[in-house]
């Protein structure tokens, strides 16, 4: 590769040899020690001083200065020695300039990228391993630090992201004897044991059939602490019970306390998508155990801040035995439910409270107790203008009102408990917000966002939602161009990538999306798409979620809520370019690094002015990176198509198969 000192050296040698003749056709006339060392500065030295006439030598040097009279030749050798000078001067600048910097060969890049004034610099540096007890390590939902936060509605669990001097520079490696994981749908009812190996379910929980270990593999019957015997058939009779979930009117649902997500897991054979949540506790990894399943799980707890999700988003919520206690802290819990169910939407619990009459005596409690908790629970979900709308044995289903009536006796009764919700507060604003006390009202100018309103699966995946009128600029024809822009993306994206699209390639995550375009352009593959919208951006996550697809709010100075080794595709677009003054782009692409499984891809949609030096980063993650056009062959956007190498830590051995 040709550099500065390459160049320099190039005319240095015809100056050099310009002085050796000179030299030679003097009389022999010798030159001091002093104008040595000065013709020697000038040779290697500042170039700035290139420009400068001889006339020093001729002050301090008149032998050298009568030799020069004698010489016929010397102004054609004395402009040229400038001209010379004066291109390494230039050739100096233009190759140390900031914005003039490029790294042609992907391939022998190995630099890393830090953003400062909107222009890329590259650094040499390489990343270490972390140590072996990092091989789950998620820095925002860390063990570790549980001591420093209380324990207050376990808040605790929730997100502590931590400070930019104790973040981790280092790659996460796998457990010892990673392999890659089972394909979908295989992969619904089976993984490798040494991909998540973790016991403490399989001991605690194998009489209610969570999971199974059996050889070198986790097997899951579809068991669940409110059925046993199997998910399939607790699922139909909720179907039963909410003949909606047939006919395409229910798409989304959230499962808070999700186990091993067997029931979100069932749903999606139902056309269903579901996001299981659950936060980081003693039940060791449940959301990795559902991602490596390839079922759609994100770390979380709802306790006092609110979920990372827009209001008015999902069509129904499930609870099967997940233990909150939903009647405590003035049902701050419930009212988060609320917030986030559709109007229309439905909220399904089995378990303590419900079927009290034949569950008690097998709940370590009394059966007054249990009547008392189920009654205040009645009470507060009727508060929260939620009507019964089924029961049978044990599950119970509520329907969110769609009916703003109810709404209206909140703001008439200055009573009421909970009270409405005042219009300083921000339905969708959900980033480290804090949960109110208070009903969150749907919005009356908002008809169509009910679940009686949308237009069923899969016709509303493409229907102008209703609320895209709230982005800025956001409109029906917009809506529709993305759409048609991003079926050409995803066709050029599989042509270089023939993985995508195919088995190999399950839980993807689009890192910075607008209107969900990716996930639609490929709703008909064996993948399912994580959604994700900046917090910092326009709020277009309630689009995507009008559409039947799902996604959360995020930050990307700050590690996602998820294990490590859980994604096997992400997509970015522009995210460099967009958050490059806000974030330093070595921790993102940390992060990237961590949630990528070995083998995995990076598909990294970006300017021209930074790919390069993406490029120079992915190579100190391990990644092999190739650099490509974009479908419409733009000079001003380039395509990285990265994969992440499997490796092993060097601290341990393993049997790579």
């Amino acid at each position: 590769m040709l550099t500065l000192a390459s160049l320099q050296s190039f005319i240095a040698l015809p100056i050099i040899y310009i002085f050796s003749l000179d030299f030679r056709k003097r009389e022999r006339i010798e030159v001091s020690p002093r104008r040595k060392k000065i013709l020697s500065s000038r040779i290697v030295g500042d170039h700035s001083n290139c420009y400068q006439r001889p006339k020093t030598m001729k002050d301090n040097d008149d032998k050298y200065e009568k030799a020069e009279r004698g010489s016929t030749k010397i102004l054609p050798k004395t402009a040229l020695l400038i001209l010379l000078c004066g291109l390494s001067f230039y050739l100096g600048g233009l190759y140390c300039g900031k914005n003039k910097l490029q790294v042609n060969d992907v391939a022998k890049a190995g630099s890393s990228l830090d953003v400062v004034d909107n222009s890329p610099q590259v650094k040499s540096v390489s990343f270490p391993e972390c140590s072996s007890d990092y091989q789950d390590y998620t820095p925002c939902t860390d063990p570790r630090k549980w001591k420093k936060y209380g324990t207050h509605r376990l808040t605790f669990m929730e997100r502590h992201c931590p400070p930019v001097f104790d973040r981790k520079q280092c790659l996460v490696p796998p457990p010892n004897g990673y392999k890659s994981p089972i394909r979908w749908p295989k992969s619904k009812n089976e993984c490798w044991y040494r991909n998540v190996p973790y016991d403490w379910i399989n001991k605690q929980k194998s009489n209610q059939h969570w999971l199974k270990k059996e050889g070198d593999k986790f097997h899951f019957p579809g068991g669940g602490t409110m059925f046993p015997n199997g998910v399939s058939a607790y699922v139909d009779l909720m179907q039963d019970l909410i003949p909606e979930m047939k006919d395409g009117t229910i798409r989304t649902a959230i499962d808070t306390g999700c186990g091993v997500a067997s029931w979100g897991g069932d749903l999606l054979d139902r056309g269903i998508l579901t996001v299981s949540l659950a936060p980081r506790d003693n039940h060791e990894a449940q959301v990795q155990f559902a991602l490596e399943r390839g079922i759609p799980a994100i770390l979380g707890i709802i306790s006092t801040q609110r979920l990372p999700f827009p209001s008015n988003s999902f069509d129904m919520a499930h609870c099967s035995r997940c233990l909150i206690p939903w009647t405590e802290f003035g049902g701050v819990y419930l009212l988060e439910v609320h917030r986030i169910l559709r109007p229309g939407g439905f909220w399904v619990l089995s378990g303590p409270p419900v079927n009290y009459e034949n569950r008690w005596k097998g709940w370590d409690t009394t059966v007054e107790a249990q009547r008392s908790n189920y009654e205040k629970l009645q009470d507060l979900l009727t508060s929260m203008c939620f009507k019964m709308y089924a029961k049978k044995d044990d599950i119970a289903v509520w329907q969110k009102s769609s009916d703003n009536t109810c709404y209206n006796k909140l703001s008439n009764d200055p009573d009421a408990y909970p009270p409405k919700c005042d219009d300083s507060l921000e339905p969708d604003s959900a980033w480290y917000t804090p949960i109110r006390p208070c009903v969150v009202v749907p919005s009356p100018k908002l008809r169509k966002t009910g679940l009686e309103s949308t237009p069923k699966w899969p016709q509303r995946l493409h229907a102008t939602p209703e609320r895209i009128s709230d982005v800025p600029g956001g409109n029906g024809g917009l809506f529709k161009r993305d759409g048609s822009k991003w079926k050409a993306r995803a066709k050029h994206y599989k042509k270089l990538l023939p993985a995508f699209g195919s088995d190999k390639i399950r839980n993807v995550m689009d890192m910075n999306t607008a209107y969900g375009g990716l996930a639609a352009a490929l709703v008909d593959d064996p993948l399912w798409v994580m959604n994700v919208v900046s917090s910092y951006a326009a709020n277009t996550l309630p689009v995507v979620f009008d559409r039947g697809l799902i996604g959360t709010y995020h930050d990307w100075c700050e590690a996602f809520s998820t294990y490590p080794r859980t994604y096997d595709l992400l997509h970015v677009d522009g995210l460099f370019t967009s958050e490059s003054q806000r974030c330093e782009m070595k921790y993102v692409m940390l992060e990237m690094d961590r949630i990528l499984r070995p083998n995995g891809y990076a598909i990294i949609r970006e300017s021209s002015y930074f790919v390069d030096n993406i490029a120079s980063v992915a190579k100190g993650l391990r990644w092999s990176c190739r650099k490509e056009q974009t479908e419409s062959e733009s000079e001003n956007e380039k395509l990285l198509i990265c994969q992440k190498k499997l490796w092993y830590s060097s601290n341990a051995t393993s049997e790579t198969k």
